[in-house]
């Protein structure tokens, strides 16, 4: 024994095959790392697996929890382990496999099974019941009752999991459920699940819980009645998170088609376009509320740019205009009001202003700046959060603060595009 033991820690595991003499020994050297490594062998002996569960360290009783050959008597005690990280395994294997376990033969292994399943989803802890609700999820063999336990829990990472996959859950479970959530995820779920019926979905619509119906809505395995269609489409035109996954239903009548129309944005509506199937009126119908929408669009944008160069003319005339006005906007993101900014201080044309940025030049860019009377500073922000250049393309200054370019080049550069110093 002492040969073989000497041989084991100066390897630092256990060889291929072991025989139970080897076992043992391992058992009384209380070598840590041993122990560890035999709790995790497939061919280790049940009473062995038992004795390492209660005798342990915490490394090695979460090997002998993920361990497929554990006795059911050791995942029995496991289950009440006070490390949250050994009962976090077992729940993995345990989930993993349930079916196995509770196919054995012998009654009192799936008693012990069937106890430890219950240990686990009482787990105080809500990460080790949530483990179990993923494994066990979408496998009929787990009895009722816990099926229940775990919908029922007050975390939603435990219920949602089995909500949405578990087969055990009926109609009227799932109308009680519906009836009863405290939590309005459990709407989400339940609306995700594969082949939701018209009843579960009529009380999914029912509650007009925003989330819950975008879900059902995308969930092509729902069957929605009409007349919950009609509902749903009554309240969507100000719910802009339904119009995707309305637009893209394949079950909607021509009426609800010509409905949708009225309010979706013009890429949705170009989708229902090219729907197979439409009568030459719904047809003729979407295409006409297409053009309106794109004429709608482009004279929403024109007014848009139109109240952002009248505000920035308005701060000009007062003399707030100033780098610190330009670099506030740069620093939030408002490419819009920067182009009618630089368009003003130039002096340039907003399209000429687009075509700069379009160009993707760090040094047509710097030059505009530089036109416009801004810092090298405010410069470099300019390229990076409004150009979008990458750090590579980006011009520095030079020194920390000078414009890196000579007046002849940057005069150079803005003549390309019909600029120069002297048009301001």
């Amino acid at each position: 024994m002492i040969t073989f033991l000497k041989r084991l820690f100066g390897a630092r595991e256990l060889p291929e095959k072991l025989t139970y003499e080897d076992a043992r020994a391992v058992l009384e050297s209380h070598h840590r790392s041993a122990e560890r490594a035999l709790a995790a062998r497939a061919d280790a002996e049940p009473e062995m697996l038992y004795y390492l569960a209660e005798n342990g360290d915490e490394a090695t009783r979460r090997a002998v929890a993920a361990n497929p050959a554990t006795p059911a008597k050791a995942d029995h005690i496991l289950a009440d382990d006070v490390d949250p990280s050994v009962r976090s395994e077992l729940a993995r294997k345990i989930g993993r496999l349930l079916p196995d376990l509770l196919a054995s033969e012998r009654e009192r292994v799936c008693e012990l099974t069937l106890e430890t399943l219950q240990k686990l989803a009482d787990d105080q802890l809500p990460r080790v019941r949530a483990i179990l609700a993923e494994e066990i999820a979408g496998l009929d063999c787990v009895p009722k009752d816990i099926v229940l336990k775990l919908v029922n829990d007050a975390e939603e990472t435990v219920c949602a999991p089995i909500l949405e996959y578990s087969p055990l859950l009926s109609d009227n479970d799932l109308l009680e459920i519906i009836a009863t959530a405290r939590a309005q995820s459990a709407l989400a779920a339940i609306a995700k699940r594969r082949g939701v019926s018209e009843a579960v979905s009529d009380a999914i619509v029912a509650s007009l819980d925003i989330p819950s119906v975008a879900a059902l809505l995308a969930n092509p395995k729902a069957r929605i009645r009409e007349e919950a269609l009609e509902r749903i489409i009554d309240h969507a035109e100000t719910i802009e998170l339904w119009h995707g996954p309305l637009a893209m239903r394949t079950d909607l009548s021509l009426r609800a088609l010509r409905r949708i129309a009225g309010f979706v944005g013009a890429a949705l509506l170009e989708k229902l376009c090219e729907r197979h199937g439409l009568d030459d009126e719904t047809q003729a119908h979407l295409n006409r509320c297409l053009r309106q929408r794109l004429e709608r669009d482009d004279e929403k944008s024109r007014s848009a740019a139109e109240g952002i160069r009248a505000d920035v003319l308005r701060a000009f005339e007062k003399g707030e205009l100033t780098e610190e006005y330009v670099e506030k906007a740069v620093l939030a993101g408002q490419r819009e009001i920067i182009f009618a900014c630089l368009a003003v201080l130039a002096p340039a044309q907003r399209s000429t202003v687009e075509k700069i940025f379009a160009s993707r030049s760090a040094k047509a860019i710097t030059a505009l700046c530089w036109q416009a009377g801004l810092s090298m500073r405010v410069a470099f922000k300019v390229q990076s959060l409004i150009g979008k250049l990458h750090a590579d393309e980006l011009l520095a200054a030079r020194a920390g603060v000078a414009y890196p370019l000579t007046e002849a080049e940057m005069q150079w550069h803005l003549s390309y595009f019909g600029l120069g110093k002297s048009s301001a």
